[in-house]
């Protein structure tokens, strides 16, 4: 009995012995795993922790991220406040850029999109349309009408042949900075870029009313005195009437008499060659080498033009006549190099922003020394070309719906004719044709706010979706 009792006292030692010895262990295990564990997620944490900054710059910057704002959204058209507020912003918009030769691309976004409901990439589609609606009606009511103190059209077509190239090949560009920009960078550029612009297009009316205001004071005594000499072309820019006075090239013309079919068919043939490019483009692979060579095509068709007028002023067989007094920077072939790239930042603000050129070309023409009248016909002139080319395009993609797009283009083509006349009426009272560079200033004012304030919008729902904000690939449209 008692050596049962001893094994059984041994064995209960043994088993104590073994689960104490089996627990040391574990506890060893698991204190070493958690070790190792901890160990791991230190380094793991460090790894990150030093390559977390540049990780999360490159993801911000470039990543092909979801993006919502290519959801199409076309709310259906029917009566009802918001096409009524739509219309009446439209008509005003529309009126505002023919009038200051900018489109209104700026004001007709934001209506569109905020007021309307289309989504941004319809809504630029659209906005494009009305820009064309409105830049042809504006052309034809400008193509009855004389240069204001010159026996020429009020349109520039030598302007134009150098500008209206490198604006469609600017456009080229702008489109694919479009896809590859994000929402915000654009933001930036565009209130930079306007404000900018409408603050210089400001000083320049300012300046512009000031020799307005002492040409009439020395008309008004020279009407006293019974005489009535000419004005001196050196000292001032152009010669705007003063109140009251009526002047033969204020009447209406024949409508041939102030188109020149050679310089007409020149930039036709630029705008087909662009055209099918373009169509051509736009059904070939992203990215493919047919896509590159008809990218690279679009070159040699737009400095061929640009080069040969260049080349033309620079030799004195060709000169900018809307301009009464000559202008010597026409025959310096850098000068003419560095207005040539300012048409090509027009259109790539044209096409990043789905506006018209007009907001760089107008206020760049003022500088020129061009009559704000032919500044603001040249620039709607070659925003024809631009605008017709990109709504063809957007028509071929169903890009907008065509029933409200029609509807728009009668707004913005009756808003640009009404626009066109009340104008050149306060312009003949006043004798101050300044009256055009101030509304040019204001309505691109008006764009950087409104625009910017979309924008804006855009940005801050986007961060709160936790939404990519980088650059897209160029070879992932959509």
């Amino acid at each position: 009995m008692a050596i049962e009792m001893k094994k059984k006292t041994s064995r209960a030692a043994a088993t104590a012995i073994w689960l104490v010895s089996w627990s040391i262990i574990m506890t060893y295990n698991v204190s070493y795993a958690e070790r190792v564990l901890k160990n791991q997620t230190h380094e793991s944490f460090s790894a990150k922790e030093r390559h977390g900054a540049l990780n999360s710059i490159i993801d911000f910057f470039w990543n092909d991220g979801g993006d919502s704002s290519n959801d199409r959204v076309w709310p259906e058209m029917k009566f009802g406040w918001r096409i009524v507020v739509g219309s009446i912003v439209g008509f005003f918009g529309a009126a505002l850029g023919s009038v200051g030769g900018v489109g209104g691309g700026g004001i007709f976004i934001p209506m569109l999109t905020l007021i309307i409901g289309f989504d941004a990439k319809s809504s630029t589609a659209i906005s494009k349309c009305m820009i064309m609606g409105a830049a042809v009606s504006t052309v034809y009511y400008n193509l009855r009408f004389r240069h204001p103190t010159l026996d020429l059209p009020v349109i520039d077509y030598d302007l134009a042949l150098l500008f209206q190239p490198m604006l469609m090949l600017g456009i080229s560009i702008g489109v694919a900075f479009n896809v590859m920009f994000a929402d915000w960078m654009v933001t930036v550029l565009l209130i930079i870029l306007f404000i900018a612009t409408s603050t210089k297009a400001l000083f320049k009316g300012i300046d512009t009313w000031k020799k307005e205001t002492t040409m009439k004071k020395e008309a008004a005594k020279m009407l006293e005195s019974d005489s009535f000499p000419g004005y001196d072309s050196d000292e001032e820019d152009y010669k705007p009437l003063p109140a009251g006075l009526t002047d033969p090239r204020d009447e209406k013309v024949p409508l041939l008499k102030n188109i020149y079919w050679k310089e007409l068919l020149v930039l036709v043939y630029v705008w087909v060659a662009f055209l099918i490019v373009q169509i051509i483009k736009t059904y070939s692979k992203t990215c493919s080498t047919l896509y590159w060579i008809l990218n690279l095509l679009q070159v040699p068709i737009a400095v061929s033009v640009t080069l040969y007028e260049a080349i033309c002023l620079c030799n004195g067989s060709r000169v900018i006549a809307s301009k009464e007094k000559e202008i010597t920077d026409w025959k310096k072939l850098h000068k003419i190099c560095l207005y040539c790239c300012c048409g090509i930042i027009a259109g790539i603000v044209s096409g990043l922003l789905g506006l018209g050129g007009g907001f760089i070309l107008g206020p760049l023409f003022l500088e020129l020394g061009i009559p704000p009248q032919v500044a603001s016909a040249t620039s709607t002139f070659a925003m024809v070309f631009s605008s017709s080319m990109s709504v063809v395009q957007y028509y071929l993609l169903e890009r907008f719906p065509v029933p409200y797009a029609s509807y728009f283009i009668l707004i913005a083509t009756i808003a640009a004719l009404t626009g066109q006349h009340v104008v050149r009426k306060i312009i003949a009272i006043l004798g101050r044709a300044s009256i055009i560079i101030f509304v040019l200033a204001f309505t691109i004012f008006l764009s950087a706010i409104s625009l910017g304030g979309v924008g804006i919008g855009n940005m801050v729902e986007k961060m709160e979706n936790n939404e990519h904000m980088g650059f897209r690939n160029i070879c992932h449209q959509s």
